[in-house]
């Protein structure tokens, strides 16, 4: 398939085999929302698992998708020597994984251009470390304010309560864990040729639009509040559909609106990416491995 059919389209596939068709140094700019390490069966998505948790989730609006892969030995259980290890184990893993991925998208970025990955907390380093190995350059981590987060830690006080402990009142108010009210987009680069303005001139990326995001200070805040997640059609089910209006502005961050500037989402899922950078007429290539969810964002691209 010549690379030029995947323009301004959603395609179906690995993006790893799929990017090997694309020419060096021909993509302007990344924005992505990966697979989560919650997802994580290895280098593929398993897709008798993504079948399994979106009739779940169907069913059931008020559930509650899992941090850990189902069947993996990592959910609930004893915190022992053995479970840190496998939790381990797994983020080494899924580190491995992004550098597969990584070695392409960075082969195929211009000198300058930008990728935006968004992730979890617990894995946003390691997707740092994996794509600095493979070339690519740490320059930000955004912090999008979601104020969507749900409390997923223990209740020390409710369950030493139902325990019968007879000192449970000393830990009310205790959890091990705070409420995630955040996700992080991992901002990395690959290094431009020798200076700002020559790579400008000659690739036409490498540098962050400021204008109209200035905040008091004079300089762009690297915090997003204000984004809430956009009300779902009926037919989307995609569980971590990101706000249209904060993926336009990253990407009005790091493309001009050229012709020749291309951003590309090697996991599309249901089709954000493409959505915003339609709307801004940016041109846009996108992959995806689930063909449901191409179907989903064909039909929010129409």
């Amino acid at each position: 398939m010549s690379y030029k059919k995947y323009l301004n389209n959603v395609t179906l596939g690995d993006c790893c085999e799929l990017m090997k068709n694309i020419p060096n140094n021909y993509i302007s700019g990344c924005i992505t929302d990966p697979p989560y390490n919650y997802e994580f069966f290895g280098r593929n998505w398993d897709n008798v698992e993504i079948k399994r948790r979106k009739n779940k989730a169907n069913n059931n609006k008020n559930i509650l998708v899992k941090n850990i892969p189902y069947g993996s030995g990592l959910a609930g259980g004893v915190k022992n020597e053995r479970w840190y290890k496998k939790n381990r184990d797994n983020i080494l893993e899924y580190q491995s994984w992004v550098e597969h991925w990584g070695k392409e998208l960075y082969r195929i970025l211009k000198p300058g251009a930008f990728i935006m990955v968004f992730n979890s907390n617990r894995s946003v380093a390691h997707i740092q470390i994996a794509l600095e190995n493979v070339g690519f350059y740490t320059k930000d981590m955004f912090i999008w304010i979601r104020n969507s987060g749900i409390p997923k830690g223990l209740n020390a006080y409710e369950k030493m309560k139902k325990d019968g402990y007879e000192l449970a009142e000393n830990w009310k108010g205790w959890h091990s864990a705070t409420r995630n009210n955040y996700e992080a987009v991992s901002v990395l680069q690959k290094p431009i040729e020798n200076n700002y303005v020559n790579n400008v001139k000659k690739y036409g990326v490498g540098l962050l639009k400021t204008e109209g995001h200035i905040n008091h200070n004079g300089f762009l805040s690297n915090i997003f509040e204000g984004y809430q997640r956009d009300k779902k059609d009926d037919f989307n089910k995609h569980i971590t559909v990101k706000p249209i209006k904060l993926i336009e502005k990253l990407a009005e961050m790091i493309v001009p609106k050229q012709t020749n500037n291309i951003i590309i989402d090697p996991f599309m899922g249901s089709g954000t990416t493409a959505l915003a950078c339609k709307n801004l007429g940016i041109p846009y290539i996108g992959f995806e491995l689930n063909e449901e969810y191409i179907k989903i964002a064909n039909m929010r691209l129409s």
